[in-house]
């Protein structure tokens, strides 16, 4: 039975475009005004990388304090959206019959503890094993969050499967050399997580609930 690796934002939790909201509160404040959805075509990077990515885009040049400072006032722009977040539909089904039947599984998400503790909190089912952007060297797209959940479960990065919603979780699947599943509850299109590696698609965790046979987890025996 191979272990489920998840990503947070928009695979579990409903909380994509709080997160974008919150950059754009504050990207705007630092006197970059770019479109929303600029800003989501980036969520699901690490920090530092959708910094970079936006600062490209803007001409902006930042020091790395200033970086710093406002990966710090995204999460409290963040943290203050938090009463508008919801799990996603099936997430906690999802995650209880997971539990229910010994499914290794773990959350690796590029957000840090400040931001992904109370998201996971509104799921409802305690993980066993939780990565988050603190954790490791480098975040999305690079395979780091990955790779540190399957060895945290003890399992081989080889029998894992990733799920996300968005091209940089696939893309550190395939880095990872896990296969990778995408679930178009962040607002990526079905195409666009497929070219990035995703060998199956689903609407969100209801959806893939109700395929979990399709990615080797089966009921148990009568």
């Amino acid at each position: 039975m191979p272990a489920l690796l998840f990503d947070l934002d928009g695979t579990l939790v409903d909380s994509v475009y709080q997160h974008v909201l919150a950059w754009h509160e504050v990207l705007g404040m630092a006197g970059m005004d770019l479109s929303v959805w600029r800003i989501h075509r980036r969520i699901g990077m690490s920090g530092g990388l959708f910094v970079n990515a936006l600062l490209r885009e803007t001409g902006k040049k930042l020091t790395a304090e200033e970086a710093k400072r406002l990966l710090a006032q995204h999460a409290e722009a963040f943290v203050r959206r938090l009463g508008e977040v919801r799990p996603l539909p099936g997430a906690h089904d999802l995650l209880s019959r997971l539990t229910r039947q010994n499914v290794p599984w773990a959350i690796a998400t590029s957000g840090s503890t400040k931001t992904a503790g109370p998201s996971i909190a509104l799921l409802g089912v305690e993980p066993k094993v939780v990565i988050t952007r603190e954790d490791v060297a480098h975040a999305k797209p690079d395979p780091d969050l990955f790779l540190a959940a399957a060895s945290r479960l003890g399992v081989d990065i080889t029998n894992s499967i990733v799920f996300g919603d968005s091209v940089w979780d696939l893309l550190a699947a395939q880095r990872a050399r896990a296969l990778g599943v995408g679930l178009l509850s962040g607002g990526y299109g079905r195409e666009e997580l497929q070219q990035a590696g995703a060998y199956r698609v689903y609407e969100d965790p209801r959806d893939l609930l109700l395929h979990l046979d399709e990615v080797g987890v089966r009921e148990p025996a009568g």
